[in-house]
């Protein structure tokens, strides 16, 4: 299956895969979640909440070996999107005219000057030629940045989920929002950015790269980016946030998302920082148990794509950031102990996987078959069914490292039944 998010023409090969059946659009909201926290969780595994598309959403099947990050972001952002559309009732298929028209008239209100600047240009193009621009335009940024900046290799197109976020708002309310706000919203990440390195009293360097990489990313105009520029060397407050998106969840939970990796990028332990994280979700009102939830998906994706991330190439840094999650998963399942090992010593075949697991690599087969059976063991234990969430399993290596040094005593026993 062929699909070029590079080339002239792409969205429409995109709807003949979705008429073709080639691509399958499927949305399905668990009962529990709002429609927002749900949304928030899924769009996070894309990677897109970072700038960094680690996975399609429908067009998994299409080969994408040789598309630039670019390209697949553009992909990308367009099927957030479209998943944004779906979720609040319309029909991939049978609407997708509708959804194109009114993402072309979303982005007819948005007010980053290279938007502004592209409606009026391309006039004469067709809509599916408009918001290809569009969308391409959003996501080729290019960054003069030193080569050290810790975030540069992903999250440079952090701010196109702002983009996600305000359609979402422009679909939910009819369109009756008549600007997007997105430079008003842009200028509170990067607030976020400031009052949340100066919390420890002080903004280290690796914090100062990480706003330069939003800044020169945000695309704002030249009055706001001295705004930004002036609290940077001045600092900022929690009060300096916009209150007029106090109602838009989706954004207050991506700001303490940006205020967690904020504190990452000094490769920091949270705990010294949890005060302030627990305070600005009280500003914010989002509920304090979120901020574990928030804390682990960051944790998941970093670890993840290490391999992929400049900074975390380097074993020292890699050694810490993974010592600071076993810490406090060993505090998690420390408390645990006792009925994690108990539903263990019923659990034969896993046991012995984990066990295999510290000595060797498990095959493919024996990684699902710990994932599917350690997922049915949490749900006797609510404590940590943090791993219930959407890519919880990927911090499964992280917890088979611990389990034998935490319990050894019932894998003894398991050796004599054995």
């Amino acid at each position: 299956m062929l699909l070029a998010p590079g080339a002239t023409g792409w969205i429409t090969k995109y709807e003949d895969l979705l008429n073709k059946g080639e691509i399958i659009v499927s949305v399905e909201k668990p009962k529990g979640l709002s429609l927002e926290h749900f949304a928030h969780l899924h769009l996070s595994q894309s990677g897109i909440v970072f700038g960094f598309p680690t996975e399609l959403l429908f067009a998994t099947e299409v080969d994408g070996n040789s598309w630039t990050t670019e390209e697949k972001l553009t992909l990308l952002l367009f099927e957030s999107h479209l998943f944004i559309f779906v979720l609040n009732g319309g029909d991939a298929v049978n609407d997708f005219d509708e959804f194109i028209a009114s993402l072309l008239a979303f982005y007819g209100k948005h007010n980053a000057p290279t938007v502004s600047k592209l409606m009026s240009f391309f006039k004469k193009e067709s809509t599916v030629e408009k918001l290809e621009n569009i969308l391409e335009k959003r996501t080729d940024i290019k960054l003069n940045l030193r080569d050290n900046a810790l975030w540069v290799n992903y999250l440079s197109n952090s701010f196109v989920y702002l983009d996600v976020i305000l359609y979402h708002e422009y679909i939910k309310t009819n369109k009756t929002i008549v600007e997007s706000n997105y430079e008003e919203l842009a200028l509170d990440v990067l607030k976020t950015i400031v009052f949340t390195g100066y919390s420890d009293g002080e903004l280290q360097a690796a914090e100062k790269a990480m706003f330069d990489v939003f800044l020169a990313s945000a695309n704002l105009n030249d009055q706001r980016k001295k705004q930004a520029l002036y609290y940077i060397k001045n600092g900022a407050s929690l009060t300096d946030l916009s209150a007029i998106f106090s109602h838009i969840w989706m954004f207050k939970r991506f700001l303490i998302d940006i205020s967690v990796l904020t504190i990452y990028t000094n490769q920091e332990t949270l705990v010294n920082e949890k005060d302030f994280l627990l305070k600005f979700c009280d500003f914010l009102h989002i509920p304090r148990e979120e901020l574990n939830e928030t804390i682990v998906t960051i944790e998941q994706f970093v670890l993840n794509h290490a391999d992929k991330i400049s900074f975390l190439q380097n074993k020292n840094a890699v050694e810490h950031l993974y010592g600071n999650v076993s810490k406090r998963w060993i505090k998690i399942l420390g408390r645990n102990k006792d009925k994690l090992a108990l539903e263990l010593k019923q659990s034969k075949e896993l046991m012995l996987l984990i066990k295999k697991s510290t000595n060797q690599e498990l095959t493919k087969e024996e990684k699902e078959k710990v994932k599917t059976q350690f997922l049915d063991l949490l749900k006797t234990m609510p404590a940590i069914t943090i791993f219930m969430l959407p890519g919880g399993a990927l911090l499964l290596p992280i917890v088979m490292k611990i389990i034998p040094d935490l319990i050894p005593s019932a894998f003894r026993d398991n050796e004599i039944d054995d």
